[in-house]
């Protein structure tokens, strides 16, 4: 595929905890953990074979996702006085970068050890129209305290835009054939990005008093389907999060448990904001692992990234990487039971 082999890789660590990865798109193919009961639960959606992936590209399931994760306005945006025009994908805008985005590319792949698995990818000047020669390596760790942690670094030498990102489908259950709507989210934020019809940013505003309000744990679907005008527009949650963290990789950005299994997993981050995502989209109809078909709604995304469309809204934080500066991004996803 793309002239390079696709193999699996495997990481374990001391507890038993299994991680599995494939170099097609860098995605995360099962993460087996521990439920209340000491099972083994995969809490990751995917297929069984590459073939599935590959013949599937944007269902995104587990992937890297680049050059810019989340959306672009009208797929254009201007850099030094030079407009750049990218493949409009989602409503006339460029989401996730490309159909042919990171997501799709076979990676580089070096496995230092039985919990540590390097990729990396040269992104060609002009590739999907961005601009620059991007050199990217991604670090994949599982720790022994259960968690994945992945370091993003990445360097350019012509001024560009960069936003990465992993667009893992979590369904914590231990029952991937289940919805999300019983599993309780916390995102620690007191502000959101709205957004148009069409899902591209329109400001922050707070999240006090409206069903965008996560800071305290609450059901995923207790509030999707209100009549309120943010999650009418996005068919439920599919929003970005303006995390109070601050950049601080030690302060928890959010957290989801499921009460059926008692897993939980806690999100930590130095990026600004999170995409909250809840499977509004997913139409029920898709088959994966273990001829298990995923259910509307079946699992939820928590990407954490810089906010949507940042390069053509002066007052999001910027994605600009210049030459001779390094980009870093960081995710932890950190799984532990409540019983």
């Amino acid at each position: 595929m793309q002239g390079k082999p696709t193999d699996l890789y495997v990481l374990t660590n001391s507890n038993g905890v299994e991680a599995c990865i494939t170099n097609l798109g860098g995605r995360l193919v099962s993460v087996m953990v521990p439920d209340k009961n000491g099972n083994m639960k995969d809490v990751v959606l995917g297929y069984d074979n590459i073939e599935a992936y590959a013949g599937n590209p944007d269902g995104n399931y587990g992937a890297l996702i680049g050059r810019y994760g989340n959306r672009i306005k009208d797929g254009k945006f201007t850099l030094e006085g030079v407009e750049y025009d990218l493949p409009k994908n989602n409503f006339g805008h460029c989401l996730h970068g490309d159909p042919a985005g990171y997501h799709t590319r076979v990676w580089d792949a070096k496995q230092i050890d039985n919990q540590t698995l390097q990729l990396t990818y040269l992104s060609p000047d002009g590739e999907a129209g961005f601009p620059g020669n991007l050199d990217i390596q991604v670090t994949y760790r599982l720790t022994n305290d259960n968690a994945i942690d992945i370091q993003y670094e990445a360097a350019t030498d012509k001024a560009t835009i960069v936003n990465l990102t992993n667009h893992s489908y979590f369904n914590l259950s231990g029952d991937l054939s289940t919805d999300n709507s019983e599993q309780i989210i916390t995102i620690n934020a007191d502000q959101y990005t709205p957004v148009d019809e069409t899902l591209i940013p329109t400001g922050i505003e707070d999240v006090a008093g409206t069903p965008m309000d996560l800071r305290q744990p609450v059901a995923i679907g207790a509030h999707i389907d209100d009549d309120f005008d943010q999650l009418v527009k996005a068919k439920g949650y599919d929003h970005n999060w303006v995390l109070n963290t601050k950049g601080d990789i030690n302060q928890i950005a959010a957290k989801v448990v499921s009460p059926a299994s008692g897993i939980a997993l806690e999100v930590y981050t130095d990026e600004p904001g999170i995409q909250f995502y809840a499977g509004n989209f997913m139409e029920g109809t898709d088959k994966g692992k273990h001829g298990v078909t995923y259910p509307f709604r079946g699992a939820f995304c928590l990407e954490t990234q810089h906010y949507p469309d940042s390069p053509n809204q002066s007052e999001f934080p910027t994605t600009v990487l210049q030459p001779g500066e390094k980009y870093t991004s960081r995710c932890i996803y950190k799984f532990t039971v409540e019983k």
